[in-house]
């Protein structure tokens, strides 16, 4: 029995409705992705979070180094470092016994992971926190310095414009100012991790915060540090300073 082929028309309609379907179902594939991306985040920090309460059960209400410098949570891996340093690095920190996975470090939409400058470790821990010294405030010592553990956050997402996060993460909370940016892998939403081992995504309000942060992120030879917001752009720079973790400031 002879069968009839396609014709040409008809299969430019099979092309065209595949086209248009295609069209249909990519947003929401990205959607879907992108909300995969969120989950692994918060699942992420919420075992950071709970590996630094832990690690300060185990010694004295002691909290862990949040500096990057020998005998803290992470080690500051050397220059140019390959994806194998950075790992080293981390598994070389005071946290790692408490959470011995190298991937939970890592938000799996943190681009900085391809290319020469490799850059893994997406979170950092604020200097209040026992973390890198800082004037404006008295840091943290012993998880008793924290009045608030369910709305201090201790991680914090970052892109540090000079390629893998390096210290701690900063900021002045008494005057109110930006220090070091944030990372917003996630369409305007960074995920913070809190002192009672929960992690949240926090969806950033302030245009003047969100376009210097994104300048760290894509551009970041014209990015500089330190950032005083505009007087009618306070919401963010209030949040973080508020929770900011630190024993007192002035």
């Amino acid at each position: 029995m002879k069968t009839r082929a396609f014709t040409l028309i008809e299969l430019l309609v099979v092309i065209a409705i595949i086209a248009v379907l295609m069209a249909i179902l990519m947003p929401s594939l990205r959607l879907a992705r992108d909300q995969a991306r969120r989950v692994h985040c918060v699942s992420n920090v919420k075992t950071l979070a709970l590996g630094w309460f832990m690690y300060k059960d185990d010694n004295d209400d002691k909290l862990v180094g949040g500096h990057t410098d020998p005998g803290n949570w992470v080690l500051r891996p050397p220059g140019n470092a390959t994806l194998e340093q950075q790992h080293d690095a981390i598994r070389g920190g005071l946290l790692f016994p408490y959470t011995k996975n190298v991937d939970i470090y890592h938000c799996p939409a943190d681009t900085r992971k391809q290319g020469l400058n490799v850059a893994f470790l997406t979170f950092s821990i604020p200097g209040g926190a026992n973390g890198e010294s800082w004037s404006g405030y008295t840091a943290a010592k012993i998880y008793g310095d924290l009045k608030r553990p369910a709305t201090t956050y201790i991680f914090v997402e970052e892109a540090d414009s000079r390629g893998t996060n390096i210290g701690s993460w900063q900021m002045n909370p008494g005057p109110r100012t930006w220090v070091d940016p944030v990372a917003m892998w996630h369409n305007k939403r960074s995920t913070l991790g809190f002192a009672d081992g929960h992690g949240e995504m926090r969806t950033w309000q302030d245009q003047s915060f969100i376009e210097w942060n994104l300048t760290a992120m894509y551009t970041p030879a014209s990015f500089t540090f330190n950032m005083t917001p505009p007087a009618d752009e306070r919401e963010d720079v209030d949040y973080m300073a508020e929770n900011f973790p630190a024993k007192s400031i002035p």
